[in-house]
C-alpha cells in the first residue's frame, strides 16, 4: 500500500465521519451544520481521487517495468546478432 492509498482511505474515512457528523448536527435540529457537511465531502473527493491515482500509478509503473524488459530483449538480441554476425566473418580457416 503506497502513500496515496493510505492517504486516500484516511481522508475517506474522515470525510465520512464528518457527514455523518453533519448529519446528526441536523438531525439535532442546530443550524449549523453546514461546515461538517461540506468539508466531509471535500476531504471525500480528495480522498477518493487519492486512491484512484494510487490505482493508476501502480498500472504505470506495472507498463513501464514491462516496456523496459521488452527493450532490454531488444537490445541483448541485437548484440547477440551482432557479435554472432562479427565472428563468423573473422573465423578463417588454414589449410
Amino acid at each position: 500500500m503506497n502513500k496515496f492509498m493510505k492517504r486516500g482511505l484516511i481522508l475517506v474515512a474522515v470525510g465520512v465521519g464528518l457527514n455523518l457528523l453533519g448529519y446528526s448536527i441536523k438531525r439535532n435540529a442546530f443550524e449549523d451544520y453546514g461546515w461538517a457537511m461540506i468539508l466531509g465531502t471535500l476531504l471525500f473527493g480528495i480522498g477518493f481521487v487519492s486512491i484512484f491515482y494510487s490505482f493508476v500509478r501502480k498500472v504505470e509503473y506495472k507498463g513501464i517495468i514491462e516496456e523496459r524488459a521488452v527493450e532490454a530483449e531488444k537490445k541483448e538480441q541485437r548484440e547477440n546478432d551482432l557479435n554472432e554476425s562479427g565472428n563468423s566473418t573473422s573465423v578463417q580457416t588454414h589449410p
